[in-house]
C-alpha cells in the first residue's frame, strides 16, 4: 500500500491560523487505496531537517508532500523546484532570519520534483479550483523544506518521491482584498492533488504547456 507523508506548517508571521496546516488536519487517513500520514512542521528553518529526517526514517514513506501559505498568490501552485538557498524577508518563528546562506553545503544548486505537476495542476482546476505551475517556492521555509525533502532523498532514498503546493490565503487572512481560497476549495484541490499523485505513481506526467514567460 502507498504512503504519502503530507505536511502543513504551523502559523508564522504574526497569523493565527495557516491554512496549510487546516487543510492537510481535514484530509482523510486513507484516500484511493493509499494512506496518509499528517505532520504539522514548525515555521522554523533549523528544525526542518532533523524533522524530515526523522519523519522520512519512521514512516518510510512512497511519497512526500508538503503543503505550505503563499499569500498574494491568487491560484493554488504547485512548485517545480527547489533552490539551495535562504534568504528570509521576515524572521521564523524563532526569530531566525538567514539571508544568502545555502541549505545544504554538499547539496544540489537546485532539485526538481519528482510528482506529476501538470497533471496535478490539470486535475484541481478540473475539480473546479484555480491552479498553477510554479517555478519558484520563494526563499523563506517553503522552500527550504522542499529543499530539505529533495537533500535527503538524493542521499538516502532515490525511489522517494516529494513536491510541494502552496495555497492562497484564506478570506478572513486576505487584506485589501488580495485573492483567497476557502479552505473548502483548498481541501479539494489537495484531495485532487493526492488522487492524481496516487494515480500517475507508475505513469510520467502529462506533457502540455504550462510554462511561464515572466
Amino acid at each position: 500500500m502507498m504512503k504519502i507523508l503530507v505536511t502543513g506548517f504551523d502559523p508564522f508571521g504574526g497569523a493565527t491560523i495557516n491554512p496549510a496546516l487546516e487543510v492537510v488536519k481535514r484530509l482523510p487517513e486513507q484516500l484511493d487505496g493509499a494512506t496518509i500520514i499528517k505532520l504539522e512542521v514548525p515555521t522554523v528553518f533549523s528544525a526542518m531537517m532533523p524533522l524530515m529526517q526523522e519523519a522520512i526514517a519512521k514512516s518510510q514513506p512512497d511519497v512526500v508532500l508538503h503543503i505550505g501559505q503563499a499569500g498574494g498568490r491568487n491560484a493554488v501552485t504547485i512548485e517545480r523546484v527547489a533552490i539551495n538557498l535562504d534568504d528570509a524577508r521576515i524572521p521564523d518563528n524563532r526569530g531566525d532570519q538567514p539571508v544568502d546562506e545555502p541549505i545544504a553545503t554538499t547539496g544540489d544548486s537546485a532539485y526538481f520534483t519528482q510528482l506529476p505537476l501538470k497533471a496535478i495542476v490539470q486535475a484541481i482546476r478540473k475539480a473546479g479550483v484555480p491552479a498553477q505551475v510554479s517555478n519558484s517556492a520563494g526563499t523563506f521555509v517553503c522552500n527550504h523544506l522542499m529543499y530539505v525533502s529533495q537533500f535527503i532523498r538524493a542521499k538516502d532514498y532515490p525511489t522517494l518521491k516529494a513536491g510541494f503546493i502552496h495555497i492562497p490565503y484564506l478570506p478572513e487572512q486576505a487584506p485589501d482584498k488580495q485573492p483567497s481560497l476557502t479552505l473548502d476549495q483548498d481541501l479539494i484541490a489537495i484531495t485532487a492533488a493526492l488522487r492524481t499523485i496516487i494515480a500517475y505513481d507508475q505513469r510520467p506526467d502529462i506533457k502540455t504547456i504550462e510554462g511561464a514567460l515572466n
